[in-house]
């Protein structure tokens, strides 16, 4: 069973059969939307980073497979970046030539607070097998061989696996396992049970609070109001989550859009969470490009913006956290289009418009989590991100903008922290546009954006950092990183075919 269509699966292929480069080489998307053709910039990177790492791991005697597993190889992939796109990473060539040299500075970095507060993974007993016959195809193809010697489970996407990734493979601290809902109930990716369920096992097992978890609400749904007095009740949600599209993996069975806005709808939905003491209400936004639009006309309006701001306004006692930054172009858009409405115009849809609500509505309880924006216009064109990221410091302030990378479907998060410890926005582009630099990876933009907003949003406390660097889970880690086999550097989901 897939999400996408027959028409749709026939142009993609697994994930995992990429070149397993510490930095994807092309657009990677769960069963939610179609990801993008690899661009040729893309292709450029691809070629160029091959080349890289083969030179690079022959000089330090080993495979180079073992070598984009290092600190050396991440920085590698960050210069053959700069080569691809223009000096927007900060990389030296020492960190690639000298692996003391990347280890230290890898070493020096891995004590900082990173809280993703946007992370999946699937559900025993899904339907959603499509992962897991990608799986088998590729082991049976001898793309990856290490797939061909066993038999593949869903296990594999699942718990253990999201367990590994983020917390071992990357320098995560604190995670939130969320989720999607559908009109058809074995299309949850997780239930809110299963979530909350997630959350005691991970802080059972660590003996520290290291994951939180989202309930769903789903507004129009039957019952959907006793669903939210149960999760309330029963579950003790730390955020709530909601999809405005309504069923965004099957959107041709989205029966039930709504607003945030709507006052006869939600609000009485936002009353429960204000009176429960619950302040943030994630949404999801975005991933709605103009080829999509085409196939469903009537989700345009509640796939943007548009209602953030009146929403906002009437519940200022809430936080509303738009996931994606309401990003339109990713779920198989193009990021050269972003790009080329960006020289323009000096804007990108629904970015920019996102980054001017608290200044048009007088607000200051919107917040933009990154996920997608982040995670696909980084191995597109990195320019956008950049820009992206600046232009919603600038309406919202370094303040309001939180870390979320959407893991594991594109693989262990760590490239992600690395992109944006290392991103910088070109000056040209900062003069021109009035945008302020991002700054060292360990400085205060940066160090409010991979967990000081969500720490403060979530009340995560001092206390609350100090346990973990003693826990059960700091332990593996140390374990891991002497004796672990590191990062395998796929990618899971599906990556279009080429042309």
């Amino acid at each position: 069973m897939s999400m996408l269509s027959t028409n749709e699966l026939e142009k993609l292929s697994a994930a995992e059969s990429l070149f397993p480069s510490p930095i994807p080489v092309q657009s990677v998307s769960s069963d939610e939307f179609m990801p993008g053709l690899q661009t040729k910039k893309q292709r450029e990177f691809e070629t160029r980073v091959k080349e890289m790492g083969a030179r690079m791991a022959k000089r330090l005697g080993m495979s180079r497979r073992r070598f984009f597993q290092t600190a050396a190889g991440m920085a590698t992939a960050f210069l053959a970046m700069n080569d691809t796109y223009g000096p927007i990473f900060g990389v030296s060539a020492a960190e690639a030539a000298e692996p003391e040299h990347a280890d230290d500075r890898a070493k020096k970095l891995s004590g900082q607070f990173i809280m993703d507060m946007h992370t999946h993974f699937l559900r025993p007993g899904t339907k959603i097998m499509t992962f897991v016959n990608q799986r088998k195809a590729v082991g049976k193809a001898g793309w990856n061989p290490g797939l061909g010697n066993k038999e593949q489970s869903i296990d594999d996407l699942m718990f253990t696996n999201y367990l590994k990734e983020i917390y071992l493979d990357s320098d995560t601290k604190v995670a939130c396992i969320s989720g999607a809902p559908s009109e058809v109930p074995e299309d949850w990716f997780l239930t809110n049970e299963m979530k909350a369920q997630a959350r005691a096992d991970v802080n059972g097992l660590a003996g520290s609070k290291r994951m939180l978890a989202h309930a769903i609400f789903t507004p129009g749904y039957d019952g959907w109001m006793e669903q939210i007095d149960h999760a309330i009740n029963d579950l003790k949600p730390d955020s709530m989550k909601g999809y405005t599209i309504g069923d965004n993996t099957n959107k041709n069975l989205s029966k039930h859009p709504w607003r945030l806005d709507d006052e006869k709808l939600v609000y009485p939905a936002y009353e429960k969470f204000a009176k429960a003491g619950l302040k943030n209400v994630c949404i999801h936004k975005g991933l709605f490009p103009p080829s999509v639009e085409k196939q469903f006309p009537h989700l345009l309006e509640y796939s943007d913006v548009r209602d953030v701001g009146k929403a906002a306004k009437d519940w200022p006692q809430l936080n509303f956290i738009i996931y994606h930054g309401g990003y339109r172009f990713a779920g198989g858009g193009k990021v050269e289009d972003a790009w080329a409405q960006f020289e323009q115009t000096g804007r990108i849809e629904w970015i920019t418009d996102l980054s001017e609500v608290p200044a048009k509505y007088g607000v200051k309880n919107v917040y933009a989590d990154v996920g997608q924006l982040f995670a696909q216009s980084t191995i597109a064109d990195p320019r956008v991100s950049a820009v992206m990221i600046g232009q919603l410091i600038k309406g919202m302030g370094s303040d309001h903008v939180c870390w979320g990378t959407d893991a594991i479907w594109t693989g262990s998060p760590q490239w992600q922290i690395e992109a944006l410890r290392r991103l910088e926005i070109p000056e040209e582009l900062r003069r021109k546009y009035a945008l302020q630099p991002l700054g060292p990876a360990d400085g205060p933009v940066k160090t409010a954006i991979f967990g000081g907003n969500n720490a403060r949003l979530y009340n995560y406390k001092s206390q609350h950092r100090a346990a973990l660097e003693n826990d059960r889970l700091a332990s593996y880690r140390e374990l891991y990183d002497k004796h672990g086999a590191g990062r395998t550097n796929l990618a899971y989901g599906y990556a279009l075919k080429s042309a």
